[in-house]
């Protein structure tokens, strides 16, 4: 099992990375249109930006801000107070460990929980964005697999079943 959730993360972190590069790439392509506008101005004509820029950027961060966290979580690469931690017995800081491993899966299903009716909310009310009218729901998807996939590794990390790096 902890080869497929470690597999899913890597996943899920190497898809986040190359859809933050398509953010940048079109944050680029429209911040050189806005220049290369202001320029074309002084000539009397003008360079279009791109259409739907916000859409694409809003929708595209809203799935991709999650899906570094199963890889976070994988690798332990949370935030940690390791000072206190490190003076109380083996004992204490094994169930200080797995007590915050099962809040964070917790809270983990219940983010994933509520993403679910916020996705079901968007696909009835057939929300679309005010550019591009793509529909919203459908990049809920992204977020609710991470929100899992994230509580899962929470959980076989308290069976110890996904060594952290």
């Amino acid at each position: 099992m902890n080869a497929v959730l470690w597999r899913a993360a890597d996943i899920f972190a190497l898809l986040g990375g190359f859809i933050l590069l398509l953010i940048v790439l079109v944050t680029t392509t429209n911040t050189a249109a806005f220049i290369l506008d202001r320029i074309a101005r002084l000539t009397g004509s003008g360079v279009s930006g791109l259409p739907g820029y916000e859409d694409f950027v809003q929708l595209a961060i809203s799935g991709v801000a999650l899906m570094f966290f199963p890889f976070c979580q994988a690798n332990r690469g949370h935030v940690s107070v390791e000072l206190f931690m490190e003076r109380l017995p083996a004992k204490v800081q094994r169930f200080a460990d797995r007590s915050w491993l099962l809040l964070t899966a917790a809270i983990a299903a219940f983010l994933a929980y509520w993403m679910v009716f916020g996705l079901l909310e968007a696909r009835d009310d057939s929300a679309v964005t005010s550019v591009l009218n793509w529909p919203v729901w459908p990049f809920y998807i992204p977020g609710i697999a991470s929100m899992v996939l994230w509580a899962l590794i929470a959980l076989a990390q308290i069976r110890g079943e996904v060594a952290h790096a």
